[in-house]
């Protein structure tokens, strides 16, 4: 529980420091570089298939975390990645990645009945699952927060921003998926780093 409560603070942090940078800001000329993803991993998507870091190299992706059976902020986030993908459904260079935190009760067959009923082809958009530990030493690596907590509602807590990754695994925006305008600036400034991916 402390190196959860650690986690979530280190994240926090981050995520606050980037903020009062002014990182991301709508009237910067170019997207900045925030970090980069690096650390080796393996899950399992909807459809019982592996996903690696293979499966996103050289693709623009957003990524984030939740659970299907989140009381509080996971709807609304999921209404909102729906969005993305509906605008981004037929970009090849692009991809959804949604971590669930709970892989305990979100198994493959939980996961391909939530996609089913958003109607979404995994091809497109992975919602995985895998080892709590792995999951959990991820959400780190994209400098967003994932911890058990009883107190929580669900019994656990997360967090609430979508992770923008550029081609080459640079993390180059953080978007917060509960609102509108923030996720329809996401959209432009996907289409703005796919400007920077050869088309295929």
């Amino acid at each position: 529980m402390k190196n959860n409560l650690a986690l979530l603070l280190y994240t926090s942090l981050l995520f606050i420091g980037y903020c009062l940078s002014g990182c991301g800001l709508q009237n910067q000329p170019e997207l900045p570089i925030l970090g980069t993803i690096n650390s080796p991993y393996t899950f399992t998507n909807q459809k019982g298939e592996s996903v690696s870091q293979a499966t996103f190299a050289g693709k623009v992706y957003v990524a984030d975390f939740f659970f299907t059976s989140c009381p509080t902020i996971c709807p609304i986030m999921k209404t909102q990645m729906a969005r993305i993908y509906k605008a981004l459904k037929n970009e090849d260079r692009f991809l959804l990645l949604s971590h669930t935190i709970d892989p305990e009760h979100d198994t493959v067959e939980v996961l391909k009945d939530y996609s089913d009923r958003l109607n979404v082809s995994a091809e497109r958009w992975h919602m995985v699952t895998g080892k709590k530990s792995e999951i959990y030493d991820n959400a780190m690596h994209y400098m967003l927060a994932a911890a058990e907590d009883e107190k929580a509602p669900g019994g656990f807590i997360h967090s609430g921003s979508f992770c923008l990754v550029d081609h080459q695994s640079r993390i180059r925006g953080f978007y917060r998926g509960t609102e509108k305008e923030a996720v329809d600036r996401l959209i432009k400034d996907i289409h703005r780093l796919l400007g920077e991916v050869a088309p295929k």
